[in-house]
């Protein structure tokens, strides 16, 4: 079936679903239309609440066809989310303000209240509904598998899965990525940052095909028909929902504005303003995520001034200084060697120790901070945060002999087992809600907290996989890292509070994403050809 045709069908179904309830705690497929309905059913026009002109800030990619997108030549985004929130916030008395954000670290932002709540097309899911609240479901979109227009082996997703040889590519951190590692091996799986990397790849014949939800791949396949086609036979039906802060007091009401939209029409209207032939929008008519133009020459001049970032100068994979050198290196020194050709700025790379570089950049001692800062509500009451560049995921690591233990799980419900981490980390405070404080050794510097754990003193320690990388390397024949993440931290440079660096940072760093410089950077430095270890680098403050 036309994916077009399939996708009218579907919004029009999704009406009845967004009148439905759904248990977020357990949401992995759509909620049948024979659901009974919700406590939120549609009340009558002078029952909705009234927020009172409450500005409600609603996180989009500006980038994700029919959701959300900046068209070339505007500076305003606009779709399917856009006119929904309109919609929404015309019932409760509100004032919807869309706010880009990157995806995957959306989701951590909004579930640490840096946001009110996220649209963006997100799957409703139990994993995710652990550290979010979802809306109840207002479409339900079905996953399919595209493949090259030409390539006669493949004519539905079954003869692509049977394949032992097909390579499937995708996004990281979505319900696709998921759906995918659980259908064939995850070695046949290739991961991109962005969904257009995935459908570039599948063209150049890298990939053989790509998973992806329908709803997106209008956009892609409309941009590519002379080249590729969605194959017959819908993987999985993931329901989507808006997602909110933890207790968040707007759930109820946008529960009961959906329940209103699909009573009026209005959810109807505009799937088939979105989600039929009468939607032509492609990539090609888009504008890139961040710019208004393709060119770095529409971003800001900062006319050569230096730019003060602090470091800790032993920190792998973002920052340390080789043994026998002076001079550092990392991701940061690289990524910030990129900002600054596109702004015309000089970094001056400060060597800060940690924590105490936050509360140097809180007082305009420095200019901003790199270090692989984790985005937080705390922090962000004394420090202005970047656009988040970067989501690592908290882990932990154990003693490779130690056959107590195979995952995170086996740690946490273990009541003597005792956990290192640093002073001053998202780690350590990820720790103490995790378990009992009195079970927590915290230390001044991660490597000490990992020859705790080496010489038995502590049983676990939980640590970010970026700097795992190093730590696990180092010392990989007495250390592993342990199944299962236990948090995934949006990472953002800091400022000053007000700081005029921020807006232009966020504008490079958009720049770098679209035209692959991060994506190069992270294969440089968080896959296996980074094979730099602590016993490598130079001690802080020293040259061994």
């Amino acid at each position: 079936m036309n994916p077009r045709k399939l996708l009218a069908l579907m919004a029009a179904l999704a009406m009845v679903f967004a009148a439905c309830g759904t248990d977020t705690a357990d949401t992995t497929e759509a909620p049948a239309a024979t659901d009974a309905p919700a406590t939120t059913a549609a009340p009558p026009e002078s029952g909705l609440p009234d927020l009172g002109g409450r500005e409600v800030t609603v996180g989009v990619e500006n980038a994700y066809l029919p959701f959300n997108y900046i068209p070339v030549g505007e500076t305003e985004g606009t779709g399917w989310d856009y006119d929904a929130w309109d919609a929404i916030c015309e019932l409760l008395n509100c004032v919807p303000v869309m706010t880009e954000a990157g995806w995957p670290a959306v989701i951590e932002e909004v579930a640490q209240g840096l946001l009110d709540t996220a649209a963006d097309g997100i799957s409703i899911t139990a994993e995710r509904a652990e550290i979010v609240d979802y809306s109840d479901p207002y479409m339900v979109v079905e996953q399919k598998l595209v493949a090259q227009l030409d390539d006669d082996r493949y004519t539905t997703a079954d003869d692509v899965l049977a394949d032992p040889d097909a390579r499937i590519g995708t996004q990281v951190g979505t319900t696709n990525y998921e759906l995918a590692i659980s259908l064939v091996p995850e070695s046949r799986v290739d991961a991109f940052d962005q969904f257009g990397l995935a459908i570039q790849a599948l063209i150049s014949g890298d990939v053989d095909a790509v998973i992806i939800d329908d709803a997106a791949g209008l956009g892609y396949v409309g941009e590519n028909a002379d080249q590729i086609e969605t194959l017959d036979g819908a993987l999985q039906s993931d329901p989507l929902g808006f997602i909110f802060p933890l207790g968040s007091d707007l759930v109820e009401p946008v529960n009961l504005a959906l329940a209103e939209m699909a009573a009026n029409g209005t959810l109807e209207e505009l799937g088939r303003k979105y989600f039929t032939d009468a939607f032509t929008v492609t990539y090609d008519d888009i504008a890139p995520v961040g710019e208004e133009e393709d060119e770095a020459s529409a971003l800001p001049d900062l006319g050569g001034i230096e730019v003060t970032v602090g470091v800790e100068n032993a920190y792998l994979p973002f920052n340390y200084i080789p043994i026998g050198e002076t001079e550092g290196t990392g991701w940061d020194y690289e990524a910030w060697d990129a900002i600054c050709e596109l702004l015309n700025c000089i970094p001056v790379m400060t060597e800060a120790g940690w924590p105490a570089v936050i509360e140097e950049v809180a007082q305009g001692l420095l200019d901003t901070a790199a270090d692989g800062i984790s985005i937080t509500a705390e922090r962000a009451e004394i420090v202005d945060f970047s656009d988040s560049y970067m989501a690592v995921e908290q882990k932990l690591v154990a003693r490779l002999d130690d056959d107590r233990y195979t995952s995170a799980d086996d740690v946490l419900a273990d009541p003597d087992a005792r956990i290192g981490t640093q002073v001053g980390t998202t780690n350590y405070e990820l720790a103490i809600t995790l378990v009992p404080e009195g079970r927590v050794d915290a230390f001044d510097q991660f490597g000490l907290a990992i020859q705790a754990l080496i010489s038995g003193d502590v049983d676990a320690v939980i640590i970010d996989d970026a700097a795992g990388l190093g730590y696990v390397g180092e010392n990989a024949d007495q250390i592993v890292t342990l199944d299962g993440a236990l948090q995934s931290d949006p990472l953002g440079f800091i400022f000053p509070l007000g700081s005029a660096l921020v807006d232009p940072v966020n504008q490079a760093l958009a720049v770098l994403k679209e035209n692959g410089t991060l994506e190069e950077l992270g294969r440089k430095y968080f896959t296996d050809s980074f094979t730099v270890t602590y016993d490598d680098i130079a001690d802080v403050g020293g040259e061994g």
